[in-house]
């Protein structure tokens, strides 16, 4: 058994649920506080109210609140649903990685660690993978180039010889040769 799979045993909180709970927004690998809020098992306005009260230690690059059209892109394309009976009144927040680590100062509970720590886990395993698959995608791209030369240089052996020019047999007129 390697280190990843000893460490998601001790876990409680699976980190794939962890995974799953993970976007790309804005460039950003994010987490939404409702997702955030659920892990945590705290409501999601309670742990907005956690972060206002907070608000020096949340700058705009730990969390920032996604447009309308943001938050209807989400829900169509993972097919998000949105809470409550009504829905949300506004558009989520989103944390980053530093914002969801600072949310372990803010929320005190040994839920709140435990869900901290499986979440930092899945992220430092997603950069891991990401690495992995750039020195893949690197090397797998360096082997396509040299395959690519070995395929010219074989149509080009491949490729029938040109016939000998012959010269022509008689008088050429002025007007028929070339210049």
């Amino acid at each position: 058994m390697d280190r990843m799979e000893s460490i998601v045993q001790q876990s409680t909180i699976p980190l794939e649920r962890v995974a799953n709970s993970i976007y790309l927004i804005r460039g950003e690998k994010v987490m939404l506080d409702s997702d955030l809020a659920e892990l945590y098992g705290v409501t999601t306005g309670n742990l907005n109210k956690a972060v206002k009260r907070n608000t020096r230690r949340f700058p705009h690059d730990f969390i920032f609140q996604l447009t309308q059209e943001e938050y209807d892109s989400l829900i169509f394309q993972f097919g998000i649903s949105k809470n409550g009976r009504g829905g949300r009144r506004t558009p989520p927040y989103a944390f980053t990685e530093q914002g969801v680590a600072m949310l372990s100062g803010v929320l005190n509970s040994d839920r709140a660690v435990e869900v901290n720590v499986a979440i930092m886990r899945t992220f430092v395993r997603m950069r891991e993978l990401l690495a992995t698959n750039d020195d893949l995608a690197r090397k797998v791209a360096e082997h396509d180039h040299h395959i690519a030369v070995l395929y010219d240089h074989l149509e080009k052996l491949l490729e029938p010889p040109e016939p000998p020019k012959k010269n022509p047999i008689g008088y050429i007129y002025p007007e028929e040769t070339e210049s």
